[in-house]
């Protein structure tokens, strides 16, 4: 079942299982898009078919107007939103929490987890940004280092964000475990990878221990 979820600062739509397992998935967009993205829906529902309660939502610079980029010097508050739609969701879950996001918003929540470690049980970054197209050099890695859950990485061979080989040198700064899922012949926006949710949900649980 899905509906319409707003709590305190969060605004999305929440998949609802027809038999829980307890275990909880918040999923955000990227810079230009929204909690309605395809790729999130399918996520959602595949997930919450498997019996996950799903939640995808939208960041607060989302919330305050339907189109354009976030802003650089707002980051702050979009992780503020970030942590709570976890708050949110851990009052429905009853155990295990995963957060994800795509592209800006899986920078976002991995940014939250460095920060916070106990924010949920594991990381689902689907095409992180590692870097601009065409600007290798700028790399979005210096809190790698202090993330201290599992991660796994879902990425496109084709995405101009970051290369396979980049990511897996940038993976190599995480002191937790971590896992490449590459999808062949997707771009950014990952669309193929929504026919491997089965494959991302099982890496997602045996990396956090449920497998």
């Amino acid at each position: 079942m899905e509906e319409p979820f707003e709590a305190k600062g969060v605004r999305g739509v929440l998949h609802r299982p027809a038999a829980g397992n307890g275990w909880a998935l918040a999923l955000t967009h990227g810079a230009g898009s929204n909690c309605h993205a395809p790729l999130l829906i399918r996520l959602a529902r595949a997930f919450a078919e498997a019996g996950y309660l799903a939640l995808r939502y939208d960041l607060p610079f989302r919330q305050q107007r339907p189109k354009g980029p976030p802003f650089p010097a707002a980051a702050g508050r979009d992780r503020e939103g970030i942590a709570l739609a976890v708050e949110a969701l851990r009052a429905e879950a009853r155990d295990r929490v995963f957060l994800g996001g795509h592209s800006y918003g899986g920078r976002q929540s991995a940014m939250l987890a460095a920060e916070r470690p106990d924010v949920a049980d594991a990381l689902l970054l689907l095409s992180y940004p590692l870097h601009p197209p065409s600007k290798p050099e700028q790399k979005r890695t210096s809190f790698f280092p202090d993330l201290r859950m599992p991660v796994l990485f879902v990425h496109g061979t084709a995405d101009s964000f970051g290369t396979l080989d980049e990511l897996r040198e940038a993976m190599a700064l995480i002191p937790a475990r971590t896992e490449l899922l590459p999808v062949e012949g997707a771009g950014h926006d990952l669309a193929r990878a929504a026919d491997r949710a089965a494959d991302v949900m099982g890496r997602l649980e045996a990396l956090a221990g449920l497998r």
